[in-house]
């Protein structure tokens, strides 16, 4: 399955009891929010519960595709899980990338290489990476073309993007609705369709079943119901 839905609250549970089970579990304690609250606890609060899915369906596929000395990317890297998640699992060749200054607070500094910069126009060189993964970013000032021709430039030939994102298959209207100061978009069917259309065009292509049902909305946010999308493209050229 290259493309996958997020159908209902307990896979977000049991994603989180194996990633607990297999020690990349990061996300932080109720007591410890609430002593990062009272001002006790420094650093950057890692993760988030509702992520544990894609984040699971993310380190899956890397432990079953990409050696842990092949150079991988995270984009929208700041306060990710996946990042030090992949650290804790014995992969070495790691890069970071966030608009975020306070990215020299993430964990692990001097074994990832952490870069503030705009993921879709970086200054990293033509097939950098084998993989670039990318967990509830690209709704968020979604670009298509320039994601794609900046993903398809860093990706080496037979290296893999994958990304998890909002979703539901019919369409959800955010207008109006911003995220760190840009516009949010819940993907539709239709529009998963179109980015993989265009995709093509940057030699990205899935190789197997795209699967676009969803039975459930296990998330709320900002008054929309919807659930997660995660699809893996690869670069076929």
């Amino acid at each position: 399955m290259i493309m996958e839905v997020l159908q209902n609250k307990l896979q977000i549970s049991k994603a989180r009891q194996v990633l607990v089970n297999k020690g990349v579990s990061f996300v932080e304690s109720p007591l410890r929010s609430l002593m990062r609250k009272l001002g006790l606890v420094r650093g950057v609060a890692m993760g988030d519960m509702v992520k544990s899915w894609d984040v699971l369906a993310t380190l899956n596929f890397l432990e079953s595709n990409v050696k842990k000395n092949e150079p991988i990317l995270d984009i929208g890297c700041y306060a990710s899980e996946v990042i030090v998640a992949l650290h804790k699992l014995g992969y070495s060749n790691l890069t970071g990338a966030d608009l975020n200054p306070n990215l020299q607070k993430m964990p692990y500094q001097n074994d990832i290489h952490y870069e503030i910069t705009d993921f879709m126009h970086t200054k990293f060189e033509d097939a950098s990476f084998r993989a670039i993964t990318s967990i509830s970013v690209i709704e968020h000032g979604f670009d298509g073309q320039s994601l794609l021709k900046e993903m398809s430039r860093l990706l080496r030939p037979g290296g893999y993007f994958i990304a998890s994102f909002d979703y539901w298959p019919e369409k959800i209207d955010t207008t109006g609705i911003k995220f760190f100061g840009m516009d949010w978009k819940i993907f539709s069917r239709n529009e998963v369709i179109d980015f993989v259309k265009k995709a093509a065009s940057y030699g990205l292509f899935p190789n197997g079943e795209m699967n676009y049902v969803g039975k459930d909305k296990p998330i709320d946010c900002a008054d929309k119901q919807y659930t997660f999308g995660w699809i893996v493209l690869k670069k076929l050229v």
